[in-house]
């Protein structure tokens, strides 16, 4: 990784433990609405007139620095992967780590897997150790 990258997903992780955790306006109160972050729109809505006391409201302030949104947490970009076609189209390994779809089978899985490692990607959710358990039991 390299040190540009680390210096971001550091500041990413220092953000994050800031923020606060959003909640929907009333979901404390009543146990039909979710925790799910929804904007509260309401005309005398004391939240989204952001009062003292009062759950904070997503806004731009919060965010993550820019070049790294979207980093996997090994600071790689990730690619998601779902068939062969999408493995082609990912290109050259630099800056990139595979996510494999949750809709990929055992077997194409794993071929997909030995030709990924062939070319030098590195697997984020992969994990050949669990399939052999798998067979063996």
């Amino acid at each position: 990784m390299t040190p540009e990258a680390r210096k971001l997903l550091s500041a990413r992780r220092r953000r994050k433990g800031t923020k606060p955790g959003f909640v929907r306006q009333e979901s404390w109160r009543y146990i039909r609405l979710s925790e799910n972050w929804r904007r509260p729109r309401g005309k005398d809505s004391k939240m989204r007139l952001s009062v003292k006391g009062w759950p904070k409201t997503v806004s731009i302030g919060y965010g993550t620095p820019k070049p790294a949104r979207g980093l996997h947490p090994s600071g790689l970009k990730p690619v998601l992967v779902s068939s062969k076609h999408d493995l082609e189209k990912a290109g050259s390994p630099e800056g990139k780590i595979l996510v494999f779809s949750s809709r990929l089978g055992r077997r194409l899985r794993e071929a997909l897997a030995k030709e990924a490692s062939s070319r030098g990607f590195v697997i984020a959710n992969y994990e050949r150790k669990v399939i052999e358990k798998a067979e063996e039991g």
